[in-house]
Formats: C-alpha cells, sequence, structure tokens
C-alpha cells in the first residue's frame, strides 16, 4: 500500500506536469493568435485570384497551357501537410488518416508523396513512402520563400510529365475547437466553376489572356500551397492549445482525487494510532 510520502511524491510529480501544460498552453494560444491572422489575410487573395482566373478561362473555349493539360492519372503525387510536433490531440492522426484515404482512393497507381512537416515525414517513412522532396520546420514560421519551393517543385515535375496529378491534404483552419480535413487537386488546375452569389466582375485586359495565363496559373499554385500551410498552421496550433488545456484539466483532477485518498490514509493511519494508545492505557488500567 503507498504511504503518505509516495502520495506526497506523486502529487508532487502530477503539480509539476500540470505547470508544463498550463505553459504550453499560453504558448500554444499566443501563437495561435498570429497564425490565425495570417490564415485569414491570405484568404481574400486567394479568392480575388481565383476569381480573375475564372474570369480569364471563361474568355477562351479551350485554354491551351502545360498546367492545364489532363492526362490520366497513373502517376499521382500527394503534398501532406502535418505538424512539426506532437502532443497536439489527434491532429496529425486525422491528418494521417486523411492521406491513407487519397492513397487507398488511387491504389494500383504509382503514388509519391512529398510530406511537410516532421510528424508526417516520420510516419510516411515508416510505411514504405519514398520522397522526391521533404520539407521539415517550416510551418512553425510560415515563409511564402517555401510555398514558392514546393510549388515551383511540382508544377516542373508536372510540366515534364514525371506526375499526371497533383492532390494536397491539410487541415482547414475553422476555429479553436474545431477544423476541416480537406483534400484539393493542386495539378492540373481545373477549369473553375462561378461560386453561387459571387458577383462577376467584367475585367478589362490589356494583355492577350493566353499571356495572363503564363503569369496567373503559377502563382495560383504559390498561392494556394501558401494558404494551405497557413491554415495547416493555425490548425494545429489551435489544436495543441485545446489538447493542453484538457490536459490541465485533467492534472488537477488527479490531483484532487490523489489529495483525498492521501487524506483518508492520513486519517485512518491517526484513528488506528488513537485506537493503538486507547488499547495500550486500557489494558495497563
Amino acid at each position: 500500500m503507498p504511504t503518505l510520502l509516495d502520495f506526497r511524491r506523486r502529487i508532487r510529480s502530477v503539480k509539476n506536469t500540470q505547470q508544463i501544460t498550463r505553459a504550453m498552453k499560453f504558448v500554444a494560444a499566443a501563437r495561435l493568435r498570429r497564425a490565425q491572422e495570417s490564415a485569414l489575410a491570405a484568404r481574400p487573395y486567394a479568392q480575388e485570384l481565383a476569381k480573375m482566373l475564372r474570369s480569364i478561362m471563361g474568355r477562351i473555349d479551350e485554354p491551351q497551357h502545360p498546367l492545364l493539360a489532363v492526362r490520366p492519372e497513373e502517376r499521382v503525387l500527394v503534398i501532406v501537410l502535418t505538424g512539426e510536433r506532437g502532443l497536439a490531440g489527434a491532429f496529425n492522426t486525422n491528418i494521417l488518416k486523411k492521406a491513407n484515404e487519397v492513397f487507398r482512393a488511387n491504389q494500383g497507381k504509382k503514388l509519391s508523396v512529398i510530406p511537410v512537416g516532421k510528424k508526417g515525414r516520420d510516419s510516411l517513412k515508416r510505411a514504405g513512402f519514398e520522397f522526391p522532396a521533404e520539407f521539415i520546420n517550416v510551418l512553425a514560421k510560415v515563409e511564402f520563400s517555401t510555398a514558392r519551393e514546393i510549388a515551383t517543385l511540382v508544377t516542373e515535375l508536372y510540366t515534364k510529365e514525371a506526375i499526371d496529378a497533383v492532390y494536397i491534404v491539410f487541415s482547414e483552419f475553422k476555429s479553436v475547437i474545431s477544423a476541416n480535413l480537406a483534400v484539393q487537386k493542386l495539378l492540373p488546375v481545373e477549369k473553375m466553376e462561378a461560386v453561387e452569389g459571387e458577383s462577376r466582375t467584367d475585367y478589362i485586359y490589356e494583355q492577350p489572356v493566353e499571356k495572363l495565363l503564363d503569369r496567373l496559373l503559377p502563382r495560383y499554385v504559390e498561392t494556394t500551397v501558401l494558404r494551405a500551410m497557413l491554415e495547416s498552421s493555425a490548425s494545429e496550433y489551435a489544436a495543441r492549445m485545446t489538447a493542453m488545456e484538457s490536459a490541465t484539466k485533467n492534472a488537477g483532477e488527479v490531483i484532487q482525487g490523489l489529495t483525498l485518498h492521501m487524506n483518508k490514509v492520513r486519517q485512518a493511519a491517526i484513528t488506528r494510532e488513537i485506537i493503538e494508545i486507547v488499547s495500550g492505557a486500557s489494558s495497563t488500567a
């Protein structure tokens, strides 16, 4: 049976853990605020860029561009965005489950993966995947140069016909307590349908629309990758903050239960000593 000293040591250990989880929660909350602002700020630009592309592609009957070329999907590349560290609840597990759904849907095809994030890299490497490239420690501070590097790599592979389709799997930030697991087709860039309720803008272009496509399509791929990275970073911090808040609360409940049990053991010891004293006094009387 544990002694009072064992209980005190256990309570001290849980309190130390609680202090760590509380500190990690505050750190994640501070970083979440910045990541959330960046993710929300990137959405209007991506939406306006997509709106302009819809307008340009709507003016051409059959637009010709290497990034628009549709081929049978025999070689599929999947970009998987996970976290850099654990202690984020089921965040990384859910993204990897979503990626496995994409893998199963493309079973029988030649699959290649580009992991963005250490947890995904380690898990996919254990699963036997080989990577044409990997990007580690890039989501703590998302930079446009990294998104451009990823976009340039996949567009070059697609233009050289080394791959036939590119999908990106990431967690889209919705709120602190919820996220939306998304699978987006990155390449080929499909013809975009008008969004319901969207105001139609009649743009006047000085350059030929074909030349505009040469500039806007690579920028659209870069923006899509950057937005996915920002959304994934914000979702990871939200998941970590929620997980650490839950861990802090659970630690408090464990401390309360241990303290109650320790007090019962101490009271039982005191009662036993009193009984022994009274019994000893009665026997000598």
